[in-house]
């Protein structure tokens, strides 16, 4: 892991807890609003309040059910399919929960935004994943994902003969959290168990088939429309950096440099490594021109590095000669294990010795502390086999061609001293992927990591691929598949902070809409139309894959709960001694109370053992 002050700027945690205040307080204002009006007898029958939440009775649309209901057959059908799934998922929340709860409470420390109770909310601005500007598609993705799910259970009551009260929403201030459907309770209990765990299952059965089917239509007509823009696309500029002073920002296209046509992020380190000349031109989507010093910034250093840089410094040359690019650094350190940097910022520069290696710390047992290197200490690895190792990604793919048991030499520096090391290598790290000789890595080269201009690369193609816009997808082999997929793509939201990929990924919307354009037959509908129905679909598969596994907990009141007591009944009155309805809410009330305390100790436990 790397420490440091951060090279570039987030969003959320600059605006994240006053854009949550404001909310708070819209929401109490909204609240007295409702009292008052409800004290004075002013609110309709059909509008209820329980708190800060208000819901909305109708009784309209039963009509409409009882004919959809028509094909009875069909429909039990459809929901006894549902319950296999709903089961399944069932027992596989359980089991995420628990260890939910466990891994917070073996690592009390909240090591990501992930662990925060905020991001529970499905509210833009106030969730780090979730930026405003994916607000049009999160409401879009949730009424459906509402609507469908609350419209199954209506269907399967009628389909079932059991009688609906009412239906309607429940809405947060202006915000839809929740929709229902108020069976009939006399013959809700007259119906048989098999009745009423079909309508049950109903509502997530339809959440999992809209969310294959938005999904299908995004990975196939939608997104098979979308290519990537010309341009290096920017993702960060680092602060204080050349291009910052030069005004470059985040969601920039960079699509020229000295009037030369620039296609994609190699193409322009390709130019700026021809390049002579301090600065560049640089010309952005926008067409604008602006002059950037050429430099190679330093984007994040682990403390304690053997440069003893900090972010925000630019390494200007090694051993003597000018570097602009980390291709440039490494063509010029060659063979070589030991450089001088010239390194600096705002016009003061300093020449430092250097090993160029990969940087790691030595782990406590394992086969680098079982050789005599010491154990937490700092090692620059500069040579494995007498293969030259010039990075920490480097070393990783250099074990990754060897096996646990083999006998390697190790070279290095530790403390400015060279020193050598015979080890047998460990069995592999299923954490790290490559720690087979016994190290904590440290990523970048010799613990620094670098950017050309101080630009952090946006990798839109990757993005796009994982959205089905063809290829190989370059993460894994189960993302190359339909169902792969979709499970990679409801992590794109959380992609930056789980380092799946560099940024997280809202949608083409917030600026990133700039790195792609609309091709093929769609593109008579614009590049706006396109890329709201991408941003809808996408929105709406992620909502409602979320609201059948929430759902799905067992746990009451959500459906999963409701499926337990059925299906525990189901078990129960199969045993050969007398059951009693004591045993089955024995059985209930232990799995979630187990389910409730795991989510309290996932949300909260971290923050409580600190």
């Amino acid at each position: 892991m790397q420490h440091g002050a951060p090279a570039f700027v987030s969003v959320p945690e600059l605006f994240g807890s006053t854009v949550l205040t404001w909310v708070l307080v819209g929401l109490l204002a909204y609240w007295l609003v409702i009292l008052s009006l409800r004290n004075a007898g002013l609110l309709p029958e059909y509008v209820g309040t329980q708190g800060p939440i208000t819901t909305f009775h109708t009784k309209r649309g039963r009509a409409f059910l009882d004919w959809l209901a028509g094909p009875k057959r069909f429909w039990r059908a459809w929901a006894n399919a549902g319950i296999g799934v709903a089961i399944v998922v069932m027992v596989a929340m359980f089991g995420f929960l628990l260890f939910a709860a466990v891994a917070a409470l073996s690592s009390p420390q909240p090591t990501s935004s992930v662990q925060q109770p905020r991001n529970v909310l499905i509210i833009p601005g106030v969730n780090d994943f979730l930026p405003l500007s994916a607000t049009p598609g999160i409401v879009f993705g949730l009424l459906v994902g509402l609507v469908v799910h609350e419209g199954g259970h209506g269907l399967l009551c009628r389909v079932e003969d059991i009688d609906i009260e009412s239906m309607g929403v429940a809405m947060l201030a202006i915000l839809p959290i929740g929709a229902f459907v108020e069976p009939d309770q006399e013959s809700s209990k007259s119906a048989s168990r098999g009745a009423q765990t079909r309508m049950f299952a109903a509502g997530v059965t339809n959440n999992f088939a809209v969310t294959i089917l938005v999904f299908g239509l995004l990975f196939g007509p939608v997104v098979g429309s979308i290519a990537v823009a010309p341009g290096a696309p920017v993702g960060g500029v680092a602060s204080g950096s050349p291009a910052a002073e030069a005004g470059l920002e985040p969601n920039d296209r960079i699509t020229a440099l000295d009037g030369e046509a620039v296609e994609d992020r190699a193409q322009l380190l390709e130019l700026l490594e021809a390049t002579d000349g301090e600065t560049v031109e640089l010309e952005r989507n926008d067409g604008e021109t602006v002059t950037v010093q050429r430099s190679l910034v330093v984007t994040a250093a682990v403390d304690g590095n053997p440069a003893g840089v900090d972010t925000g410094e630019s390494i200007f040359a090694v051993d003597g000669d000018p570097v602009a690019t980390e291709g440039e650094l490494l063509e010029a350190v060659g063979d070589d294990e030991v450089v001088t940097l010239t390194v600096g910022e705002d016009g003061e520069t300093d020449q430092r010795e250097v090993p160029i290696g990969a940087a790691v710390g030595v782990a406590e047992d394992g086969p680098l502390a079982d050789a005599g290197a010491p154990a937490g200490g700092r090692l620059v690895v500069t040579e494995l086999e007498g293969e030259r190792i010039h990075s920490a990604s480097a070393l990783q793919d250099r074990l990754g061609d060897t096996d646990p048991g083999d006998e390697v030499a190790v070279a290095g520096y530790l403390d400015g001293e060279r020193v050598e090391y015979e080890i047998t290598l460990g069995e592999r790290s299923q954490v790290t992927g490559g720690g087979t000789a016994g190290y904590q890595p440290i990523s970048g080269i010799s613990g620094v990591s670098s950017e050309a201009l101080g630009v952090q690369h946006y990798p839109a193609e990757a993005y796009l691929t994982v959205l089905g816009g063809g290829g190989d997808t370059g993460i894994s082999p189960l993302a190359d598949s339909f169902l792969g997929k979709i499970g990679f793509a409801l992590f794109l939201p959380l992609a930056g902070f789980l380092e799946i990929l560099p940024f997280n990924f809202a949608g083409f919307t917030g600026g990133i809409e700039n790195f792609y354009q609309v091709e093929g037959a769609l593109s008579v509908f614009g590049d706006r139309a396109v890329f709201a129905a991408a941003n809808l679909l996408f929105w709406t598969g992620w909502i409602n894959v979320q609201l059948g596994f929430f759902n799905c907990i067992p746990a009451f009141p959500l459906d999963g709960g409701h499926i337990l007591r059925t299906s525990t009944e189901a078990v129960v009155s199969r045993l050969p001694f007398e059951a009693t309805r004591g045993m089955v809410r024995t059985v209930t009330t232990t799995v979630g109370l187990t389910m409730l305390a795991s989510f309290v100790v996932m949300l909260f436990g971290p923050q409580l053992l600190t």
